[in-house]
């Protein structure tokens, strides 16, 4: 069966973890996408531990070009007029310096989607600042609201600024192409997204609350403001158990596993709303339970009770759980350096346009002929001289 993005064609010149995660996904659904890089050096996750570049950039095509030299330049733009999108993470302004404005880019290729992604946008104080996703994480408010009460703010140890634009980046995309031919727009379009965005986006209405009540939400750990009981709660063994019963149903079926039915009538406990009032002493009643306990024994009682709990996993307990191996949650790619590579596999499931892992991410320019060759008809005389001088 096609892949939904079979025959799109993308040019992919971003950087990293946000670049590698939008092209990656990409790729997945079926998508021609070329990882193009700077010869000799290519991405700098290629300097990272082996698996990073094997995940990122899965399913992709390499081919080396140097951009900051007018034949290089030149040969995107032919590229370009190929392509179907063309996705960047520079500093604002650098494909401007190359001659490579979306002005410029369009007047070749109308139809080209061009996606500018940049730490804090294509305009704007500041506009010309490194944006890494550490930075972002601070600013967006993110991290001051992740930790507890008496720790200081906490980063992820997950670029979870990058993941989060690379969703967003791959979602913009698909917009752009929906008004390009489904909708008859038949042109292109430039999107600027800015790193720092979707993660603001996604932390929730922080912005409505402190405008209409002026409300700042504070570090909570794993406790929550809008529902209770939630939290992490150690077990008997050491183990640990994430809950979250916020409806009155399942508050019940929890008190009732616990051997606490006393709880659902107290008045105390008799709504969310109420629990959320009471819930340092709720909370402090739910974790002495549950420390009396082994963590098997904790979940077969919530599991035979309908609980919404699970034990906290590390990676070595989800590659070893049967519900995730019958999903087929990792797969192992074959890799010519390591044989296999175990990644995570493609989500969602689709039932008519399935997505795949192609191959693992391939060594530096090992299509640059190829996409040469096939894309602008370059043979192999022309570039050997290109490889000769540089360009290539």
């Amino acid at each position: 069966m096609a892949a939904p993005l079979e025959g799109v064609k993308v040019l992919d010149l971003t950087r990293l973890i946000v670049g590698g995660f939008y092209g990656m996904l990409l790729a997945d659904a079926g998508a021609e996408v070329v990882k193009v890089e700077v010869p000799g050096r290519g991405d700098t996750l290629r300097a990272w531990k082996p698996s990073w570049w094997k995940v990122y950039g899965r399913g992709k095509k390499s081919m080396t070009l140097a951009l900051n030299r007018p034949a290089g330049q030149e040969i995107l733009k032919e590229l370009a007029s190929k392509a179907d999108v063309l996705a960047e993470n520079f500093f604002p302004g650098k494909l401007e310096s190359w001659g490579l404005s979306p002005e410029e880019l369009h007047e070749i290729n109308p139809r080209l989607v061009i996606v500018r992604i940049s730490g804090w946008g294509q305009d704007g104080p500041y506009r010309d600042r490194p944006g890494f996703g550490t930075l972002v994480e601070a600013a967006s408010g993110f991290s001051a609201i992740n930790g507890f009460p008496d720790s200081p703010p906490l980063l992820p140890p997950i670029p979870i600024a990058d993941m989060t634009a690379g969703l967003y980046g791959v979602s913009s995309t698909m917009f752009a192409l929906y008004h390009r031919d489904a909708l008859g727009g038949g042109k292109g379009q430039v999107i600027d997204l800015a790193l720092y965005e979707p993660l603001f986006t996604i932390i929730g209405p922080y912005a409505a609350e402190f405008a209409l009540s002026g409300k700042k939400y504070g570090r909570t750990g794993n406790l929550s403001e809008n529902s209770s009981p939630r939290n992490c709660y150690p077990t008997k063994d050491g183990r640990w158990i994430a809950i979250s019963a916020s409806t009155q149903p399942m508050f019940e079926r929890l008190a009732i596993c616990l051997d606490r039915s006393d709880l659902i009538p107290n008045p105390r406990f008799e709504s969310n709303n109420a629990r959320v009032a009471n819930n340092p002493a709720l909370d402090e009643i739910v974790a002495g339970e549950i420390r009396t306990r082994s963590c098997e024994e904790n979940m077969r009682r919530f599991t035979e009770g309908g609980v919404t709990a699970m034990p906290v996993y590390d990676i070595e307990d989800i590659l070893a759980d049967p519900h995730f191996q019958a999903r087929e949650l990792v797969k192992n790619i074959p890799d010519p350096d390591f044989g296999e590579v175990p990644m995570q596999n493609v989500t969602p499931r689709m039932s008519k346009t399935p997505l795949d892992i192609r191959w693992t991410g391939p060594p530096l320019g090992a299509h640059t002929d190829e996409i040469l060759s096939s894309w602008i008809g370059i043979g192999p005389d022309r570039a050997g001289e290109l490889r000769s001088e540089g360009i290539i």
